[in-house]
């Protein structure tokens, strides 16, 4: 969201972000565009859900602004009721395909509240966009809305410009043998239901380096279970979340990052995750799932050593790969840094912005 909002004001328009005040979360950084937290009496569950669209939608009802950006389900109904009292223009932003996370599909009484949220807004919100092209055909042909696609591409780091300035590469910084005396694996990002810790955690106990995971999630309290009970704490630690900024220092120091997801779901199956770029941005190889998203960026860029399923021994074949062959490492290396260079946020953002043009032109 600091990217969308950041292009936006960046080229003009009057932005703010709103979300919900979460107890012991960071402060709000500087930012090019206006921010506010609503403050919430629930903290989870329900009641949280209910109090914070409330919340949400007195807030729109009198806020001024040309247009409402409603972030997936969970704001989508304030945005529209608000929008509709109002007269202003709606779109819908979806980061993932909501109903079909594990999370919601393994509850199915709440899956059905959703389905039904999502069944009576998106056939009323015409304009929005998607993350990939998969997502965009499921809404086109369940609720025959036409989505562009902006993916969530990650911005050119200090390091990638410069490289890309100087075109200098020395041989030994594409080499495993040139990270850290003790190369280690990167997971960054949610720890999540449906990202396969039951089966990377295992799967440690025959891989030669050890594994770092910076996040936190819903699987929090199950990974570090897990990792017990494996007797894997010298070699799988956890670590609290990082700012983007620390983690644009500690990625390009891993010898390889982490992408996977079970298949159960469309929004797992056709997921194309943040951190699948994020690596590719380092400058470093990923173990990463099969699936048609990350197949179709591979085939174009082979930028991951990509598995076919997650069972513990293929993930650890998987990484012990990555650690023994030099050549293939080199490869997927050499191309990450050329894969930067088109995958940012640069580029992506001229999509977005001729989004939000193409609005306001019709005025």
């Amino acid at each position: 969201m600091q990217r969308i909002c950041g292009s936006l004001a960046k080229n003009g328009y009057q932005v703010q972000l709103v979300g919900r005040s979460i107890k012991g979360q960071p402060a709000l950084s500087e930012q090019p565009f206006e921010q506010h937290r609503l403050p919430c009496w629930n903290q989870q569950g329900p009641l949280m859900y209910l109090e914070f669209n409330l919340r949400l939608f007195f807030f729109l009802l009198f806020r001024p602004a040309d247009l409402f950006c409603a972030i997936d389900l969970d704001t989508i109904l304030p945005v529209y009721f608000a929008s509709l009292i109002r007269g202003k223009k709606r779109v819908y932003d979806a980061h993932e395909y909501f109903t079909q996370q594990k999370e919601v599909m393994s509850r199915p009484a709440i899956q059905r509240i959703w389905k039904a949220i999502e069944a009576f807004s998106l056939r009323r919100f015409p304009l929005g966009y998607t993350v990939n092209d998969w997502i965009a055909g499921a809404f086109q042909a369940e609720y025959g809305v036409h989505y562009a696609v902006v993916r969530n591409l990650p911005r050119l780091t200090d390091a990638a410009k410069a490289m890309a300035n100087s075109g200098a590469l020395q041989q030994n910084e594409l080499s495993p043998q040139a990270k850290e005396l003790q190369p280690f694996f990167i997971y960054q990002g949610a720890v999540n239901h449906g990202r396969c810790f039951e089966t990377l955690i295992p799967a440690m106990q025959e891989v030669a380096a050890p594994l770092r995971i910076y996040g936190t999630g819903n699987f929090i309290n199950q990974t570090l279970s897990i990792i017990n009970n494996s007797s894997l704490e010298f070699k799988v630690s956890v670590i609290e979340p990082q700012t983007p900024a620390i983690l644009q220092t500690i990625t390009p120091q891993a010898i390889a990052g982490i992408t996977l997801f079970e298949a159960q779901g469309h929004n797992q199956y056709h997921s194309l995750a943040n951190r699948f770029f994020d690596y590719m941005m380092a400058g470093i190889p990923q173990l990463c799932v099969d699936y048609p998203e990350y197949r179709a960026i591979n085939q174009d860029w082979e930028i991951a050593l990509l598995i076919p399923d997650t069972q513990p021994q293929t993930i650890a074949a998987g990484m012990n790969k990555l650690l023994a062959d030099s050549v293939l490492y080199l490869r997927l290396k050499q191309n990450c840094l050329k894969a930067r260079n088109v995958l940012n946020w640069e580029s992506e953002e001229q999509v977005l912005l001729a989004f939000y043009r193409n609005i306001f032109l019709k005025q």
